[in-house]
């Protein structure tokens, strides 16, 4: 008899093994004692001590595995694009891929090459540029606080708390630092793919990125994507396995190729150290350490998802 779909993708891990090598890894990184360095081009997060790490589990029947430093709370940056995704395509659907592409970009994610060459049209929703177009529909017709209130309900409410802020010290550090950003919407602008003007889109989308979550909180945020069977649904699951194909191939930059290699999961990364791992009916993971590799994204969290994706057999690809 052939395997149900549920059946081929069980937990090839037990819950108390997993936490055990998530503890084995974490002490391993301690004991390595070379954490990298924070993003130093927004100096609140230059400020963040690099020696942190933390990584957070939940799997399908709800169990919860966390250790190292998964409470402490941190900037979760680009992590955010995917929730600002889900909210634009609940309220405006495909209408938003008239704006902003679906294919990786090869380029840093603040790159402008790219956008310059091809007319304003971003390549994906997860580089700097398409991700301010996303805030930008998610932002139209109302006040920022109202677009920043819709997509911080949305992310409380998946993860079921309310304990979930904007850290405030983070977005006026990006405001005052974000000329690269504010030249992206301004080109934007330039070539008519911008419906707000410059300034609240710049404002909106620096608070946006300065949403402070745990490992905790954002794993349990994840289970709407990795489709949970005790989750909440964030978005339909044709939009959630598409959410997911964007994250494998453009979720960590120009570094999207070499950690689908290496982890095979649907991941997102963010400048504060945070990735966002999606194992599809089995897990949601969710690991933190602020120190970078040449890419932008977290060193030790990019290594922490390889060696668990390993262990437990898990792949997007299986």
């Amino acid at each position: 008899m052939a395997e149900t779909e549920a059946e081929r993708r069980r937990p090839t891990i037990r819950a108390a093994e997993l936490r055990r090598l998530l503890e084995d890894l974490i002490d391993e990184i301690r004991a390595a004692d070379d954490w990298g360095v924070p993003a130093q081009y927004i100096p609140e997060l230059a400020a963040v001590d690099p020696a942190q790490v933390g990584a957070a589990v939940i799997l399908a029947d709800g169990t919860e595995i966390v250790a190292g430093d998964a409470d402490r709370p941190f900037s979760i940056q680009s992590v955010s694009k995917v929730f600002s995704l889900a909210a634009v395509l609940g309220r405006i659907g495909d209408d938003l891929w008239r704006r902003v592409g679906r294919e990786p970009s090869g380029t840093r994610f603040d790159s402008i090459f790219l956008l310059e060459r091809e007319g304003g049209r971003p390549r994906n929703p997860f580089i700097n540029a398409g991700a301010l177009v996303t805030t930008d529909a998610l932002l139209s017709g109302r006040e920022p606080q109202q677009a920043l209130s819709e997509l911080m309900g949305l992310i409380r409410w998946i993860a079921d708390d309310d304990e979930i802020h904007i850290d405030g010290a983070v977005a006026n550090s990006e405001k005052a630092t974000g000329h690269r950003n504010l030249s992206l919407i301004h080109y934007l602008a330039s070539c008519d793919n911008l419906q707000n003007p410059p300034e609240l889109l710049f404002g909106t989308y620096v608070h946006q990125c300065a949403i402070e979550m745990s490992c905790r909180q954002l794993a349990r945020a994840g289970r709407g994507l990795a489709g949970l069977p005790r989750a909440p649904r964030m978005v339909s699951p044709i939009r959630a396995r598409r959410i997911n194909a964007l994250m494998m191939t453009c979720g960590h930059y120009d570094g999207s190729g070499e950690f689908a290699y290496r982890v095979g999961l649907p991941g997102k990364s963010g400048v504060g150290g945070g990735i966002l791992a999606i194992a599809p009916g089995i897990a949601s993971i969710a690991l933190w350490s602020p120190g970078l590799d040449e890419y932008g994204n977290s060193r030790w969290g990019t290594w922490l998802a390889d060696r668990i994706a390993q262990a437990a057999g898990w792949s997007a690809f299986a």
